[in-house]
């Protein structure tokens, strides 16, 4: 038994001295890194200068209440009524799913829809035409 013993170690090593020429007899081929020509920077180009868009803060229903009023020259208690029967019947038909077509405010289309555990959320589109987005210049009273 001891003479299979360094027989064995003896097989052991050759397979390993076997290998071990084989692979360093392998040639590797040189890494030749061709050099490509350096690359511009392009330059950034500004297409168009905007002012930044400051919005003003949201309107509520006192407010719209308010300017409904001066501007149909009625009372704030008169007017009051008339404007929420009328933003309860808008709120209606978008639940509904309807598409709103009321000039000069513009056409209101529904895109979609997603109920949430707090709410439904309404994706929609609103399209004005040009005349409702010029503001009209105020009147000053001494001019006639």
């Amino acid at each position: 038994m001891t003479a299979s013993t360094p027989k064995s170690a003896a097989a052991s090593s050759k397979t390993s001295t076997r290998k071990t020429p084989a692979t360093k007899a392998k040639t590797t081929k040189p890494n030749i890194v061709a050099k490509k020509p350096p690359k511009a920077t392009p330059t950034p180009k500004v297409v168009s200068i905007s002012d930044p868009v400051v919005s003003e803060p949201d309107m509520r229903k006192k407010e719209l209440i308010d300017l409904a009023a001066a501007r149909s020259g009625t009372k704030r208690k008169d007017a009051k009524p008339t404007v929420e029967a009328v933003l309860a019947i808008l709120g209606e038909a978008i639940a509904d799913g309807r598409e709103l077509n009321l000039q000069p405010f513009g056409k209101l289309r529904i895109n979609r829809a997603e109920e949430k555990p707090n709410g439904r959320v309404i994706i929609c589109k609103l399209r004005q035409s040009n005349a409702a987005k010029t503001p009209k210049e105020p009147v000053s009273p001494t001019a006639k």
